[in-house]
């Protein structure tokens, strides 16, 4: 199962500071625990929409654990080629289309120690046809280990960022200039030879924090046409906003304290006039759009 960390912030608006803190207490409880079986929670930020997830990771990768699974070797074979094909592109575009994924050759997935003639192509992969591709696809958006973009084409879900990890540094996929994770989809510094490469949400993170908008890699300006300068600012006040609740929290307390003190020492008639307004009560929604 999969959390997103924006809906426990939804359920608690004004107290956005306080849950954090609980969340990630109870996060370190529960690891403790899981811990005793090599499992983790472990956070993720899906790359496409910038949301943070949790998950349920095993850090143990040995034989007894790769056979937990419920997909066939064709089907793994499949899924491999894919993530390879969106994982190195050198564009960092993050998704290939459909077309490409189904026509993807699975016995491109056999062991470069084998040989490549007809021979060693297992039965499996030679009669895995385009019904069985398309049908697999669906499946592994289903479970979250592919997703499909606005474009309907083909991304790496969530899953996938949170459990690749060390797939993505074994085959030398780059990484992203501010989070050091693998930069899967990503802007890139449009100066000819320069590796840099940056997530959009930490790019938005990132100009909004600094007033020199220099790519650190080259030290040319980075364009501004990558994210505009609204974003940017929008991140900023986000960031005022979380500061300015955590500082001004008590101050709050205190003034309610004294503002509700204040309210029961006046008049009848003042209570009269004015218990319909104390009364009611606006329900906020907590819904969430993105």
């Amino acid at each position: 199962m999969l959390l997103i960390e924006r809906f426990i912030v939804d359920l608690y608006p004004d107290a956005k500071v306080t849950v954090k803190k609980i969340f990630d207490k109870y996060l370190l409880e529960i690891n403790k625990e899981l811990s005793y079986v090599h499992f983790e929670l472990k956070a993720c930020r899906d790359q496409y929409d910038g949301q943070v997830c949790y998950g349920v990771v095993n850090n143990v990768a040995d034989d007894q654990s790769k056979l937990g699974t419920k997909y066939s070797v064709p089907q793994i074979a499949f899924f491999k080629g894919i993530i390879e094909a969106i994982a190195q592109d050198e564009a960092a575009q993050g998704c290939i289309s459909s077309f490409d994924a189904l026509n993807i050759r699975l016995e491109n997935q056999i062991s470069s120690e084998a040989s490549s003639s007809q021979q060693q192509v297992p039965p499996a992969f030679k009669n895995f046809s385009m019904t069985q591709k398309e049908k697999t696809l669906d499946e592994l958006v289903r479970d979250k280990w592919l997703c499909r973009t606005r474009e309907r084409n083909i991304g790496l879900g969530i899953r996938s960022l949170l459990d690749l990890r060390s797939w993505f540094r074994n085959n030398d996929v780059p990484s992203c200039e501010v989070c050091n994770e693998a930069g899967v989809k990503a802007d890139l510094c449009p100066t000819e030879g320069c590796p840099v490469r940056i997530h959009k949400y930490c790019l938005k993170k990132l100009l909004s924090q600094r007033d020199d908008k220099r790519c650190s890699g080259c030290g040319k300006p980075w364009p501004l046409s990558k994210i505009t300068k609204t974003e940017a600012a929008e991140e900023a006040m986000n960031d005022e906003e979380e500061s300015e609740t955590q500082a001004t929290a008590p101050k709050a307390k205190r003034r309610r304290q004294q503002r509700d003190s204040t309210e029961n020492g006046s008049s009848q008639a003042s209570l009269a006039s004015t218990s319909g307004a104390n009364t009611r009560r606006v329900t906020r929604s907590v819904g969430h759009s993105r």
